[in-house]
């Protein structure tokens, strides 16, 4: 049976659901709030996070489907990646980025700006090795200048039925 995640951005909860076979397209209500629709989340073992706390609050809509078409695409494109051109590998690392979502921590920003300039990617390793091991690279978490961070949501243990 799988789980499903789901998120209540009125009430900044994380709700687990359960469905007796493979269900991509129902979206159940808030049992909280009642009257909102929660949004499809990504599932903690599918996100970068390493933290259960950090867990991606605020995930926008997530296009399952969308996101599988360009990764398909972008397989592809991966395939005939010449190693040796550091800016290969940095369009299609901006690519993976604006099909799926996530957003980049500075560190992985500065690193890929770095890489699109052609720069030596063990060089920038060596470089940024610590900042890389100090920041989350990638992030669903949409932030906004002059917006204070919203908290970490909290997760309901219940397991609900789809």
């Amino acid at each position: 049976m799988p789980i499903y995640e789901f998120y209540c951005d009125r009430c900044n909860t994380i709700y687990k659901f359960f469905s007796r076979r493979v269900n991509t397209e129902k979206i159940p209500d808030c049992p909280e709030c009642r009257d909102v629709r929660l949004k499809r989340r990504v599932s903690l073992f599918a996100t970068v996070s390493r933290d259960r706390s950090e867990g991606g609050a605020g995930v926008p809509d997530f296009d399952e489907k969308r996101v599988e078409k360009a990764l398909a695409s972008l397989a592809g494109e991966a395939e005939r990646l010449n190693e040796d051109d550091p800016r290969q590998a940095a369009h299609l690392m901006r690519r993976l980025t604006e099909a799926t979502g996530l957003k980049m921590g500075r560190g992985m920003e500065e690193a890929l700006r770095r890489l699109e300039r052609g720069e030596d990617p063990e060089k920038i390793e060596e470089e940024m090795g610590d900042i890389f091991d100090e920041e989350e690279p990638f992030t669903f978490e949409e932030r906004q200048r002059g917006r204070m961070k919203r908290p970490s949501p909290r997760v309901d243990e219940t397991l609900y039925e789809l």
